[in-house]
């Protein structure tokens, strides 16, 4: 039984139903391919000009274009290294191959093609070819290569005609690969060590977020996707690594908005005998070799902005950076209405029932971060915003934290890592006060992560780097979704097959 098909789909399969009706398989299991679009053309242009023999290929792509003039039709193809064209000649083919080409071959099929090597009257490196086989007859007409997808939210929903239609797409996710690539040869040039930690965890923890809550069903427990990496790692240099670092999927169960996705990928490395200095500098090398990577120097564009990674990158104390750009000093309103009502009469958006260490956060955010355009370190945060982080020699009111900045947006967060385990106890409990107090984000008691402290781990510096943000960065995209392949979305109510339907999905915005 056919499931619900469009005109153009049943269109489509008929012509896939007359392809097996002749004997021929329309998606047949094996190819013969010999060289990709790009092996194709260089193979060619690096013996032109000589007396080389002709040069036979196979390849295969999907079709983009195609051009009937007369006795020839010309074929654009597609693959995942470039394009080629088919040329096809009608006394070459016969006159039944070359009307049932016509007839049969749709924009989006994927085929394959063999024949010799030449460039056309145009000068275009095509390839002579006297047969063309069907690889996966397409049902869907592909997106139209001039605008590709206008709809924003069919772009996500289906990001395979997406990138389909629009180059740059793929460029954006290619980009994300070298990133990621560079980082883990940078880290592994260190010595660092990449090792992978639990996904479902019994008790959250490592930042101030909400969970995603589930049920293991052979324990009867309950279990949740975690939201950082931090506590897991840091028992891995308790245990005697020195050098660990993992890239990762966490989940927080948040606002959706163009730079929070509730499922993310971070990159959290975490060094023995190093502090915040030191994390300051791996981060400076690893954000600079990603660069040079990926745009052969440190001088790149995004969103309209010159963004320079050379030089010395500069470092302001939170404190400092909060008074210059609003005019609050945190310290002198060290409690919780003090502090809301001088945020506010600086002109703050900040709700009545939150608490001490969010209306500095706050303050950042509307403040600081806005303004933080080149490669910026604030350093220094209250110890109430930073419960896993040591606290300074000569200020305990204050941690050795630090975040990086770059064009307006946060890459960065790490600490002189807290390896006091009694200390780490009392910050645990003002967290749960402020669990106790209204917020949500604040984080549980981690036994178990108190004991492995009391193993003794030494002084240890970490970070946690948002791969998706430093992607939009480098990709230049403003918003989160851009850069993540399959972003979360609502569900639709079932529609047809192509996936469009006419009633509104209520964007999670």
């Amino acid at each position: 039984m056919d499931p619900e098909l469009s005109e153009l789909q049943r269109v489509r399969l008929e012509k896939a139903r007359e392809f097996r009706e002749s004997g021929i398989e329309p998606y047949p299991t094996r190819t013969q391919r010999t060289h990709t679009s790009a092996q194709a053309i260089d193979l060619f242009e690096s013996d032109e000009g000589t007396d080389a023999v002709e040069h036979v290929v196979t390849v295969a792509g999907r079709i983009t274009a195609i051009r009937h003039m007369g006795k020839t039709i010309f074929v654009q193809l597609r693959d995942g290294f470039g394009a080629i064209q088919l040329y096809l000649r009608k006394d070459e083919l016969g006159d039944e191959e070359f009307a049932a080409f016509l007839h049969l071959f749709d924009l989006g099929d994927w085929v394959q093609a063999c024949g010799p090597l030449f460039r056309t009257k145009t000068g275009e490196i095509s390839v002579r070819s006297s047969a063309v086989t069907m690889l996966s007859k397409a049902l869907n007409a592909p997106p139209d290569k001039f605008h590709g997808l206008q709809d924003i939210e069919l772009r996500y929903r289906q990001r395979y005609a997406d990138l389909i239609a629009n180059a740059e797409v793929r460029r954006v996710f290619e980009i994300r690969s070298k990133l990621i690539t560079a980082f883990r040869e940078y880290l592994d040039g260190l010595g660092y060590l990449e090792v992978e930690t639990p996904v479902l965890q019994p008790l959250y923890g490592g930042a101030a977020a909400r969970p995603f809550t589930t049920h293991h069903n052979a324990l009867d427990q309950t279990f949740y996707l975690r939201i950082a990496d931090e506590l897991y790692l840091k028992r891995l240099i308790v245990g005697g690594f020195e050098r660990v670092y993992e890239i990762a999927k966490d989940f927080r169960n948040e606002g959706v908005d163009k730079n929070h996705s509730p499922e993310f990928t971070m990159l959290e490395f975490y060094e023995a005998f190093a502090d915040y200095r030191t994390i300051m500098e791996r981060v400076e090398g690893l954000v600079r070799n990603a660069a040079q990577r990926i745009f052969g120097g440190l001088v790149f564009e995004t969103q309209g902005q010159i963004i320079d990674l050379s030089g010395d990158w500069p470092r302001i104390t939170l404190r400092q950076a909060i008074l210059d750009w609003s005019g609050v000093d945190y310290v002198a309103y060290p409690d919780q209405p003090s502090l809301l009502a001088a945020a506010r009469a600086a002109g703050a958006d900040i709700e009545g029932g939150t608490v001490w260490p969010r209306i500095v956060d706050e303050l950042l955010k509307q403040f600081v971060r806005p303004n933080l355009i080149q490669p910026t370190f604030l350093i220094d945060y209250p110890v109430e915003l930073s419960p896993l982080a040591k606290r300074k020699l000569d200020d305990p009111t204050h941690v050795e934290r630090f975040q990086l900045y770059i064009a307006g947006g946060e890459l960065a967060n790490a600490f002189t890592e807290l390896n006091d385990p009694i200390d780490q106890w009392s910050r645990f409990a003002e967290q749960q006060k402020d669990k106790d107090a209204g917020d949500l984000d604040a984080m549980p008691i981690d036994r178990d992560f108190i004991n492995a402290l009391m193993y003794g781990m030494p002084p240890t510096g970490g970070v946690g780097i948002g791969i998706d943000r430093i992607s939009m960065i480098f990709a230049d995209q403003s918003t989160i979704r851009d850069v993540i392949l399959f972003p979360a979305m609502r569900n639709l109510p079932t529609g047809d097959l192509d996936g469009t339907d006419d009633s509104d999905d209520g964007e999670d915005d």
